[in-house]
Formats: C-alpha cells, structure tokens, sequence
C-alpha cells in the first residue's frame, strides 16, 4: 500500500485496531501506525496532513 491508498490503510487499521476510535487518534501516532502496516510500502516522507486526514477520516467511516 501507498499513501494514496487511504481506504485500504483504513480497512487495515480497523482490523489491526478494532478497540481504538480514530477520532481520538493524533496524527503522529496515526502516521506511526500506517508505517508499521505490514502491508505497507511507501516513503515515509510522502505523507502530510491532508493525507492523515484522509486516513482518519475513511477509518471512521469504517468504525461506524
């Protein structure tokens, strides 16, 4: 998965995170959790706010 993939990061964090509600999950440690996926293959550098947001923002919408 690339950065881009937010809805496959997403179903990948539900799954790897199903007691966690992602709104309550800071970008830093969101960013830290995509790149520990192990399905996970992009540069580290390419991430940015609007891309976590994107993150964050499929994953509750997966949560509900």
């Amino acid at each position: 998965m690339k950065w881009i993939d937010t809805r496959d990061i997403a179903i990948a964090l539900a799954e790897k995170f199903p007691e966690v509600d992602p709104a309550t999950v800071r970008f830093t440690e969101l960013r830290g959790w995509v790149m520990a996926l192990d399905c996970f293959d992009d540069d580290p550098n390419r991430s940015g706010e609007k891309i976590l947001e994107a993150i964050q923002a499929a994953w509750l919408e997966e949560a509900e």
